[in-house]
Protein backbone atom coordinates (compact mmCIF):
# COMPACT_ATOMS: atom_id res chain seq x y z
CA UNK A 1 0.00 0.00 0.00
CA UNK A 2 1.25 3.49 -0.91
CA UNK A 3 0.18 6.36 1.37
CA UNK A 4 0.78 9.94 0.26
CA UNK A 5 1.18 12.48 3.06
CA UNK A 6 0.30 16.11 2.38
CA UNK A 7 0.52 19.16 4.60
CA UNK A 8 -1.43 21.41 2.23
CA UNK A 9 1.56 23.30 0.83
CA UNK A 10 0.35 24.76 -2.49
CA UNK A 11 3.65 23.73 -4.11
CA UNK A 12 2.64 20.08 -3.71
CA UNK A 13 0.09 20.47 -6.52
CA UNK A 14 2.21 22.85 -8.62
CA UNK A 15 5.33 20.68 -8.56
CA UNK A 16 3.63 17.31 -8.08
CA UNK A 17 5.18 16.07 -4.85
CA UNK A 18 4.12 14.79 -1.45
CA UNK A 19 5.51 15.91 1.91
CA UNK A 20 6.09 12.22 2.65
CA UNK A 21 5.35 8.83 1.16
CA UNK A 22 4.81 5.65 3.13
CA UNK A 23 5.11 2.24 1.49
CA UNK A 24 4.70 -0.56 4.01
CA UNK A 25 6.95 0.24 6.97
CA UNK A 26 9.12 2.68 4.98
CA UNK A 27 8.56 6.43 5.08
CA UNK A 28 10.50 9.03 3.14
CA UNK A 29 10.09 12.70 3.96
CA UNK A 30 11.33 14.96 1.17
CA UNK A 31 13.36 18.12 1.44
CA UNK A 32 11.56 20.07 4.13
CA UNK A 33 11.96 23.82 4.13
CA UNK A 34 11.54 26.18 7.10
CA UNK A 35 8.11 27.56 6.25
CA UNK A 36 4.90 28.23 8.13
CA UNK A 37 1.39 27.21 7.07
CA UNK A 38 1.18 30.21 4.71
CA UNK A 39 4.50 29.41 3.04
CA UNK A 40 6.44 32.20 4.75
CA UNK A 41 10.00 31.55 5.86
CA UNK A 42 10.38 30.98 9.60
CA UNK A 43 13.53 32.25 11.32
CA UNK A 44 15.03 34.34 8.54
CA UNK A 45 18.79 34.40 9.14
CA UNK A 46 18.63 31.86 12.01
CA UNK A 47 19.78 28.33 11.16
CA UNK A 48 18.73 26.92 14.56
CA UNK A 49 15.18 28.29 14.22
CA UNK A 50 14.91 27.13 10.62
CA UNK A 51 16.12 23.62 11.44
CA UNK A 52 13.64 23.45 14.32
CA UNK A 53 10.80 24.46 11.97
CA UNK A 54 11.85 21.80 9.46
CA UNK A 55 11.76 19.13 12.15
CA UNK A 56 8.34 20.28 13.40
CA UNK A 57 6.99 19.80 9.86
CA UNK A 58 8.71 16.42 9.62
CA UNK A 59 7.34 15.34 12.99
CA UNK A 60 3.79 16.17 11.86
CA UNK A 61 4.26 14.29 8.57
CA UNK A 62 5.58 11.21 10.36
CA UNK A 63 2.67 11.27 12.80
CA UNK A 64 0.22 11.61 9.90
CA UNK A 65 1.87 8.49 8.40
CA UNK A 66 1.34 6.55 11.65
CA UNK A 67 4.93 6.90 12.82
CA UNK A 68 7.03 9.28 14.86
CA UNK A 69 10.48 10.63 15.52
CA UNK A 70 11.47 7.32 17.14
CA UNK A 71 11.32 5.62 13.73
CA UNK A 72 13.80 7.93 11.94
CA UNK A 73 16.75 5.96 10.56
CA UNK A 74 18.42 8.60 8.34
CA UNK A 75 18.60 12.38 8.26
CA UNK A 76 20.06 14.64 5.64
CA UNK A 77 20.88 18.19 6.73
CA UNK A 78 21.34 20.38 3.67
CA UNK A 79 22.79 23.84 4.28
CA UNK A 80 23.67 26.82 2.14
CA UNK A 81 26.70 27.50 4.37
CA UNK A 82 28.50 24.46 5.76
CA UNK A 83 29.91 26.64 8.55
CA UNK A 84 26.41 26.65 10.07
CA UNK A 85 26.46 22.89 10.69
CA UNK A 86 26.83 23.15 14.49
CA UNK A 87 23.68 25.25 14.91
CA UNK A 88 21.72 22.90 12.64
CA UNK A 89 22.93 19.82 14.51
CA UNK A 90 22.07 21.36 17.89
CA UNK A 91 18.48 21.75 16.67
CA UNK A 92 18.48 18.27 15.05
CA UNK A 93 19.68 16.74 18.30
CA UNK A 94 16.43 17.74 20.08
CA UNK A 95 14.46 15.57 17.67
CA UNK A 96 16.87 12.68 17.09
CA UNK A 97 18.67 12.08 20.39
CA UNK A 98 16.71 8.91 21.17
CA UNK A 99 16.57 7.36 17.69
CA UNK A 100 20.20 8.24 16.83
CA UNK A 101 19.79 7.90 13.06
CA UNK A 102 22.61 7.98 10.56
CA UNK A 103 23.22 11.48 9.28
CA UNK A 104 24.59 13.30 6.28
CA UNK A 105 25.47 16.99 6.39
CA UNK A 106 26.07 18.74 3.09
CA UNK A 107 26.06 22.17 1.51
CA UNK A 108 24.41 23.45 -1.65
CA UNK A 109 24.76 26.78 -3.42
CA UNK A 110 21.19 27.86 -2.63
CA UNK A 111 17.57 26.77 -2.38
CA UNK A 112 14.55 27.91 -4.41
CA UNK A 113 13.91 30.57 -1.76
CA UNK A 114 17.13 32.44 -0.89
CA UNK A 115 15.85 33.03 2.69
CA UNK A 116 16.15 29.29 3.39
CA UNK A 117 19.44 28.37 5.03
CA UNK A 118 18.57 24.70 5.55
CA UNK A 119 16.36 21.90 4.31
CA UNK A 120 16.01 18.52 6.00
CA UNK A 121 15.17 15.09 4.58
CA UNK A 122 14.47 12.01 6.68
CA UNK A 123 13.79 8.34 6.15
CA UNK A 124 11.96 6.29 8.75
CA UNK A 125 11.08 2.64 9.21
CA UNK A 126 8.11 1.77 11.36
CA UNK A 127 9.28 -1.01 13.63
CA UNK A 128 7.22 -4.17 13.83
CA UNK A 129 5.81 -4.28 17.37
CA UNK A 130 6.54 -8.04 17.46
CA UNK A 131 10.29 -7.56 16.99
Amino acid sequence: MRQLISNGNPMEEIVGFSRAVRVGPYISVGGTAPVDACGNTVGVGDVFAQTTQCFEIIKAALEQAGSGLQDIVRTRVILTDIDNWKEAIEARKKYCIDSRPVDTIMAVTRFVNPEWLVEIEVDAVVADENE
